[in-house]
């Protein structure tokens, strides 16, 4: 099963397109472009499921995206911020004196919300028992 999954927010939104143990796609969008870059991706990827996620502006994108004839399915977001910061430390180690800082006071040089998206496309195959 090949999952999208949007971090819905007001003036970007994270996009990963996830299948059970592997990452297929992830970027950050502008909130503008969302609809187009979804329907590219669900034809790109031959999505079955899009997911959002059920924080801030997940009404607006419900309504963006249910057109797309995929099903569409809300993911509970809570916590997925500080996880998504912890995955990309975890893919992107600091080097030279940024590692003197605790993991904890270091901010992503970008947004990770393309690494909440997969947070969410993972806790949704989860629930399915996909994973």
């Amino acid at each position: 099963m090949t999952v999208l999954a949007i971090d819905p927010g007001r003036e970007k939104c994270g996009l990963a397109v996830v299948r059970p143990g592997r990452v297929l796609h992830r970027e950050v969008v502008a909130r503008d472009r969302l609809a187009w870059r979804v329907a590219e991706l669900a034809g790109e990827y031959a999505v079955h499921v899009v997911v959002v996620g059920d924080a801030t502006g997940s009404q607006e994108v419900l309504r963006e995206v249910s057109g797309l004839g995929r099903p569409v399915e809300t993911v509970p977001e809570r916590g997925s911020s500080l996880e998504a910061r912890r995955r990309y430390f975890r893919d992107h180690p600091a080097r030279g004196l940024a590692r003197l800082i605790p993991e904890g006071l270091r901010v992503p040089p970008r947004p990770v919300d393309d690494y909440v998206a997969e947070i969410l496309a993972e806790r949704f195959l989860e629930k399915a028992r996909l994973v």
